[in-house]
Formats: C-alpha cells, sequence, structure tokens
C-alpha cells in the first residue's frame, strides 16, 4: 500500500508541475501579445484559444495534487467534534462517494474526448482539434480517483488500525482557524 500510494503522490507531483509550466506559459503568452500588440501593432492570431487549451491543461492537471494536499475547500467544525470512528466512517463514505462521482466523470470526459476526436472538432481560429485537450482533462480526473482511492484504503486502514500513521496531510481545520485568529491579534 505504501508503494502505491507513493507511487500516486509522485504522478500528482509530476502533473502539478506540468500544470505550473502551463501557468506560466499561459502568463507569457498573454505579456507577450501585449507587448506585441502595444509595440508593434501585431498581436498573436488565436491567443484566446492557446490560453484556453492552458487553462484547460492547467486545471485538469493539478486536481489530484491539490487532493492530495486537501488543498479543497472543507467546513469540517462539526465534524472535528465528531467521535474518531464516526469521523472514520464519514470519511469512508465521502471518499467512497468521490471516488465513484469522479470517476464516472472521467469515463464520460473519456467518451465525449473520443465523440470529439472521431467528428474532428478544431478551435475556430487556430484550427487545433479539441480533443487531446479533453483527453488531458479525462486523463487528470482519473489521476483524481486514484488520489480518491487511496484516500478511501487509508480511512479503511485508519478506521480498524487507528495508531496507523498516513503519508497524506490531515488539516483540523477548527485548529487553524484558532491559530489564525490569535495571530491577528
Amino acid at each position: 500500500m505504501l508503494k502505491l500510494t507513493g507511487l500516486i503522490a509522485g504522478l500528482s507531483r509530476i502533473l502539478d508541475k506540468i500544470a505550473g509550466l502551463c501557468m506560466v506559459s499561459a502568463m507569457l503568452l498573454v505579456v507577450i501579445n501585449i507587448l506585441l500588440r502595444a509595440l508593434f501593432n501585431r498581436p498573436i492570431l488565436g491567443v484566446y484559444e492557446y490560453i484556453v487549451f492552458l487553462t484547460v491543461a492547467t486545471i485538469g492537471l493539478s486536481l489530484a495534487h491539490c487532493a492530495l494536499q486537501n488543498g479543497h475547500i472543507a467546513v469540517s467544525f462539526i465534524f472535528d467534534r465528531l467521535p474518531l470512528r464516526m469521523q472514520g466512517l464519514v470519511e469512508i463514505f465521502i471518499n467512497t462517494v468521490a471516488l465513484l462521482f469522479w470517476s464516472l466523470c472521467a469515463w464520460q470526459v473519456g467518451i465525449y474526448a473520443n465523440s470529439t476526436a472521431a467528428s474532428g472538432v478544431v478551435s475556430s481560429t487556430s484550427q487545433i482539434p479539441l480533443y487531446p485537450f479533453i483527453y488531458l482533462v479525462s486523463f487528470g480526473l482519473l489521476a483524481l480517483g486514484l488520489v480518491l482511492l487511496v484516500k478511501t484504503i487509508e480511512s479503511v486502514q485508519r478506521l480498524w488500525q487507528p495508531s496507523l500513521t498516513t503519508l497524506l496531510p490531515r488539516v483540523n481545520t477548527v485548529k487553524t482557524v484558532q491559530k489564525a485568529a490569535a495571530m491577528n491579534k
């Protein structure tokens, strides 16, 4: 299990680095386009589409790492006050439902990418095929599903072995908010 967790964590970090590169590329493209437009009155044709493609890649590839780091918004004021065993059961339920939902989404997005590839849909200005970017989102959702699978397995293990430590960070929202409030005084 430790090997699987490490492999999925490594994959999510690599995807996140690629997502960061896409974001930096989008920022550079916008700056270059502004400079070309202002200095030479020669903007890059189709820059809007390129930015959209880079944004799609950024979001799709960063989902798994965000989930791995618990970077999503969670309101756990009530959850943190539940008994540990009940917290474990709730975690298992939520992770299982999320795993099923995002796996289904990855599958359906993959089907949509297949139909887009078969029909030959391209962007209007630059004539770039859309299906590679749709496949990229499907792959990002699949990686998110793998992270959720690991979280589900770890939740089940924690329920039966409470002393088990995990590689995935656990954030106590109440304590974090209390510390932030104390620092602002």
